[in-house]
């Protein structure tokens, strides 16, 4: 019950609560059937032991509960007090460690390895650094923006509320930006190689193709020199296929802050609140030059 309320507790006060919720199910594993059956809303109540088999069985288990209870209430007393005792006596470097200036995560305090730390983040950055992916037709631009569904890019995009979901690949490029070079996280290179390629399935993970109004318009304009060269000739002639589709993809690293919105301001062309204030901190990849699809697959090999 502990671990259900500080689990409960951290999920209100964050948006990211997937890992949270995970570890209330197991927690409520634990409990007694008994406990459970006597402490469910009556609402849950019905609807999970609605039939007169769940009902039965509700109380068999009580039953079964009150006379094990009391043939074994000494026995199960003096189990739980000694076990209370070694977790207390095994857990004080756990919790002296929680206290550290450097926290170990994911560590054991004995042999038997009973006792541990978990954790995702020991230490919780104070400046949110965030990778853009661009890409482009022509090596001099203009450059355009792949935008996710949930992490920050646009600079006028509300922050979304997700919880109880996890949006994996949001996630994953935020640890990305948080480890370092790409070599650690060289899932980054069939992505980039994805994105160029706008495979579909990937680019549905995304908030949308960049590329896909050009694409429609190329489409348009192909239909409209198809009938003019057939009007001037007389008969159609083959028209080279037009290519509008990114040719070349880099990763910029931006510094982003909240913008301070006191008097809901509206800043540039777009009639929409500013929610972000960004400022790039350098090319993430490649260092130098941009990549194509043919040095991706190079990566690749």
């Amino acid at each position: 019950l502990i671990q259900i309320m500080f689990q409960a507790i951290l999920i209100s006060s964050g948006n990211l609560s997937f890992l949270n919720w995970l570890t209330i199910v197991p927690a409520i594993f634990c409990l007694d059937d008994a406990f459970l059956m006597n402490n469910l809303p009556p609402i849950v109540r019905s609807l999970t032991f609605g039939t007169p088999s769940s009902q039965s069985y509700v109380q068999c288990i009580s039953s079964g509960a009150v006379e094990m209870a009391r043939q074994s209430h000494f026995l199960r007393t003096t189990v739980s007090t000694l076990f209370y005792l070694l977790m207390a006596k095994l857990n004080i470097n756990v919790v002296r460690n929680l206290f550290a200036q450097r926290q170990l995560m994911n560590a054991s305090f004995d042999k038997l390895r009973l006792c541990s730390t978990y954790g995702a983040f020991g230490v919780v950055s104070e400046t949110r650094q965030e990778l853009i992916i661009e890409s482009a037709n022509n090596i001099d631009g203009p450059w355009k923006e792949y935008h996710f569904r949930v992490k920050p890019g646009d600079i006028h995009k509300r922050p979304p509320w997700i919880s109880p979901y996890h949006h994996r690949l949001d996630w994953q490029m935020w640890i990305a930006a948080q480890s370092g070079r790409i070599e650690r996280n060289p899932w980054l290179y069939k992505f980039l190689l994805k994105l160029l390629q706008r495979g579909k399935d990937v680019i549905d993970l995304l908030e949308g193709d960049p590329w896909e109004s050009s694409s429609s318009d190329a489409t348009i304009h192909s239909h409209v020199d198809e009938r003019e060269v057939s009007t001037k000739a007389g008969s159609l002639r083959t028209i080279p296929e037009l290519t509008h589709g990114p040719k070349y993809i880099r990763i910029e690293k931006y510094r982003y802050k909240f913008f301070d919105n006191k008097n809901n301001a509206k800043l540039g062309d777009r009639d929409e609140p500013q929610y972000w204030i960004r400022e790039r901190v350098g090319r993430y990849f490649p260092e130098q030059g941009v990549m194509t699809k043919e040095i991706l697959e190079e990566f690749l090999r």
